[in-house]
């Protein structure tokens, strides 16, 4: 039978899938750089904020719709659907968060598949009110719709060489959310001649319940966006707009003291010991070689060592691991960060300053301070010189 669509809660339908898309996808960004407990935070906050956005929007969709009978739906497979697509978002995430190709490939699929087989899990639940057939045609086309354009949206997001803004994709990904939805219900055929035909006792609105599930999409976002996004980010670019020239000079000095302090320092250090660091993992102690460093973080009162697949809590504070670590090769970053510079894939501008992204099995990016952008791109330039020159 024809169905027909309450036009507004359409268009809600869509704008809380493109919020939740936009908080998702923001939070999911910041996870390679996310150390421990805050990493594993951040990928279930982007879950729960993607899942409960395109759940929502596959809800509030359905209550857009004219029925010609009561509908009852059926609290298992309801939970079922929205279960399934907190793990299938969760997975996928988190392989696009890595930021390799191949993974990303793969998450795509993930989600796209996961997105589609998740709106026809909740369609279960309106078995007991209706017989429903779907069209062959329609449902390949609905699949094919979110996992062509959630893909897109993870690839601009992820690995685009320059991003645009996060709004086009988070809008790409909302768009392939409902044109999946909106697809597969264009094929559905729904029988209500075994429904009971008494009039509804519903104590709720269908507009008034999609509301409630709009309003509960955005609260949630806004709660990990608030709760997630450390003040330490905001106060530091406040700091960072705030610092005079003559700040900003005592940094790039004190950058360019360490570099140059380079021979004193690996001198002073005796024998193999000095390209070493101490290292502690799951209770065990033992030394990391600097060739295996690819960057080194200072968070809080700890410093983490990544050697491109895990970070390695370290005992020694971050100005010390600098004092092992061979110069020119290492270069600080930023008063948190130091890069193994044979492993910077590439410098990308994010806001007043820049970030660097790692070439690594786990796809990492690294900030660099604003005063220290054009010197990281001289170094790199002389670093990957010298290569050339050793390898001729």
């Amino acid at each position: 039978m024809a169905m027909h669509h309450n036009f507004y809660l359409v268009a809600l339908s869509v704008i809380v899938a493109i919020q939740a898309s936009y908080v998702g996808l923001y939070l999911a960004l910041r996870i390679s750089g996310a150390f421990a407990l805050n990493r594993r935070l951040l990928i279930a906050a982007s879950a729960m904020t993607l899942a409960v956005g395109i759940w929502g929007m596959h809800f509030i969709g359905m209550l857009s719709m004219g029925m010609a009978a009561e509908v009852d739906y059926l609290v298992l497979p309801t939970l079922l659907s929205f279960l399934l697509c907190v793990l299938v978002t969760g997975i996928a995430i988190f392989m696009a968060s890595l930021r390799s190709p191949h993974l990303l490939t793969i998450a795509a699929g993930v989600m796209g598949l996961g997105i589609a087989t998740m709106h026809y899990v909740g369609m279960i639940a309106l078995n007991s009110s209706a017989r429903m057939t779907y069209d062959p045609a329609y449902v390949v086309i609905s699949f094919v719709i979110a996992v062509t354009v959630s893909g897109l949206a993870l690839w601009l997001a992820f690995s685009a060489d320059r991003r645009p803004p996060l709004f086009l994709c988070a809008t790409f990904l909302g768009c392939a959310v409902s044109g999946m939805h909106y697809t597969a219900m264009e094929g559905t055929t729904f029988d209500f001649s075994l429904a009971a035909q008494s009039p509804s006792t519903s104590f709720m609105s269908s507009d008034t319940l999609a509301v409630i599930v709009s309003v509960v999409a955005f609260a949630i976002s806004g709660i990990f966006m608030l709760t997630l996004v450390p003040k330490r980010l905001a106060e530091s670019k406040d700091h960072a707009d705030s610092k005079t020239g003559e700040d900003n000079a005592d940094d790039f000095t004190d950058a360019v003291a360490d570099r140059s302090a380079d021979a004193t320092a690996n001198t002073l250090i005796n024998g193999v010991s000095a390209n070493l660091l101490p290292i502690e993992k799951n209770g065990n102690r033992f030394h990391i070689a600097a060739s295996e460093v690819i960057s080194v973080h200072a968070n809080a009162h700890y410093t983490y060592v990544f050697n491109g697949r895990d970070d390695l809590f370290c005992t020694l504070s971050i100005t010390e691991i600098f004092e092992r670590l061979p110069k020119p090769v290492f270069y600080r970053t930023h008063r948190s960060y130091i890069v193994n510079l044979a492993h910077v894939g590439q410098v990308k501008k994010s806001g007043d300053a820049a970030v660097a992204e790692l070439n690594s099995p786990v796809r990492r990016t690294v900030p660099i301070s604003r005063a220290r952008v054009a010197d990281l791109r001289q170094e790199l330039a002389a670093h990957q010189s010298r290569q050339h020159s050793d390898a001729s």
